[in-house]
């Protein structure tokens, strides 16, 4: 099957079905029993009721200039398929700022993926495509310097995908992948109903998401721009939520800075953990920074309170739930080119973890500014 929106990418070595299926039968019989120890997700056996979500998968590229085959920082990747441990996801640098993750035996279509660069240099990432190769999920991205020339650059990716309607339904999540045109390239609403995008003009669009959220603003929402050869960056530009549902403005800019039409994906949670599930993780939280902190904005599912202190960087304070493997998204709030990324890697001290988002005007230096991040632990 070919990437969305890229070009084909190199196929994973493949495992016999066969095999692979005795992996997947022998685990959900280990997660009958334990479930309460595990960290991790797989697909339900029937669309009616999937668990949220049915594959996903996540990593933090550490070494911008990997060697062919590179497995990046074990502490911070996992995901959905059987022995994370044992099967590491690994990445292949395909040119200068280009590169493709292969997470394995993930294979399916559909899901969207995100991505944040981790960087002070005013660096941004986007995806150029998903798709399946051989037996895995191949996610390929494409960082860039501040005038849109591309960089080899530190990152966080993200791959999921959602079916059915989950039991117990706690909290709320939802996703939209689009075409410029408007066109839902896929979606997924944990209510059941059918999100909408509408085109508002040349780089902006109007997202409608049922059923999901509550009057005043609750949970968090991550964009990334998706497109195949330019370099592009998507943000929240507004956020309008109400009894029935959220909506939400987005807008892309290309590396000049003006409002572009490009493809771009939008997930949204409500005390669920950013690729999808409520538990587990039992390790997870969210913060909206839009010059205060809303309180249902403010998420820690250890009860905790996060905080925000600084502001280039900004360090955010998750207590409680610091757990490796664990990843992190950043997205822009606001009118305007301005966007964000993390400044480092998140560190984690006796079970709290620090966030460093930092975000950049349109010339690539920074400035303080507002944003959403979102931190989950595989367990």
């Amino acid at each position: 099957m070919p990437m969305h929106a890229g070009t084909a990418v190199p196929p994973v070595r493949p495992v016999p079905a066969d095999r692979a299926f005795r992996a997947v039968r022998a685990l959900l019989l280990v997660l009958a029993v334990l479930a309460a120890l595990v960290g991790v997700s797989l697909p339900a056996a029937g669309p009616a009721h999937a668990a949220v979500p049915d594959r996903w998968g996540f990593a933090y590229l550490d070494n911008p200039n990997p060697p062919p085959g590179y497995v990046p920082d074990t502490t911070r990747q996992w995901g959905s398929w059987p022995s994370p441990a044992a099967n590491p996801v690994r990445v292949d640098k395909v040119g200068t700022g280009s590169y493709v993750v292969h997470f394995p035996l993930i294979a399916g279509p559909g899901g969207i993926a995100h991505v944040t660069a981790v960087a002070r240099t005013g660096s941004w990432c986007q995806v150029r495509g998903w798709g399946t190769a051989g037996t895995g999920q191949d996610v390929a991205v494409s960082c860039y310097r501040p005038g849109g020339a591309p960089e080899d650059n530190r990152f966080t990716v993200l791959y999921t995908t959602s079916s059915g309607v989950p039991t117990p339904a706690v909290g709320g999540y939802g996703y939209v992948y689009a075409a410029p045109t408007a066109s839902i390239v896929t979606q997924y609403n944990s209510t059941g109903a059918t999100n909408a995008v509408g085109y508002g003009g040349t780089g902006t669009w109007k997202v409608w998401l049922p059923g999901l959220g509550q009057a005043s603003p609750a949970g968090n929402i991550e964009v990334t721009a998706v497109n195949p050869s330019a370099g592009a960056r998507c943000k929240v530009a507004d956020w309008v939520p109400s009894a029935s549902g959220q909506t939400v403005i987005v807008n892309c800019y290309n590396a000049g800075n003006v409002l572009f039409d490009t493809r771009w994906t939008l997930s949204y949670s409500e005390k669920r953990a950013v690729h999808g599930p409520a538990f587990p993780p039992n390790s997870y939280g969210y913060l909206w920074f839009n010059g205060g902190l809303p309180p249902a904005t403010n998420f820690n599912s250890s009860g905790a309170v996060n905080t925000l202190a600084g502001s280039v960087p900004y360090t955010v304070n998750l207590p409680g739930i610091a757990v490796p493997s664990d990843t992190a998204q950043v997205t822009a709030f606001g009118p305007g080119p301005d966007y964000c990324g993390l400044a480092t890697p998140w560190n984690r001290s006796a079970g709290t973890v620090n966030l460093f988002p930092i975000c950049f005007n349109a010339s690539g230096s920074p400035i303080a500014s507002r944003f959403f991040t979102a931190y989950s632990s595989a367990v």
